[in-house]
């Protein structure tokens, strides 16, 4: 990936797709050293499997149906709706309905590039 470091602005038309697991892929929108949103798209049934990172993140439900799960909670998330994770907190989701989530990252996800 080409290093966005120092630009202001992004296409979306002109930013590739990444598979990252079975009907999921990413797309790094923007990013600088404290700070990183990115899209991701989830195939109906598609599972974001549980995880951990120091990072912390909010994410914005932009289409579809979450069953989202932090800290051994789970709730069902719709296009609107929002999540947060704290530093190391376990969390995972699976696509009820093919959707997309926009993920921020505090700090950036530097394993991502």
């Amino acid at each position: 990936m080409t290093n966005r470091l120092n630009s202001f602005f992004q296409h979306d038309a002109a930013l590739a797709w990444e598979p990252t697991e079975p009907g999921v892929k990413r797309k790094i929108m923007a990013y600088g050293p404290d700070l990183m949103v990115v899209r991701v798209a989830f195939d109906a049934g598609a599972v974001g499997k549980a995880h951990s990172h120091p990072h912390r993140q909010a994410s914005y439900v932009e289409s579809g149906v979450f069953d989202v799960t932090i800290d051994g909670r789970t709730e069902r998330l719709i296009a609107g709706d929002t999540f947060f994770v704290p530093a190391d907190l376990v969390h995972g989701v699976v696509a009820v309905e093919a959707g997309q989530l926009v993920d921020s990252f505090t700090p950036m996800r530097e394993e991502f590039l």
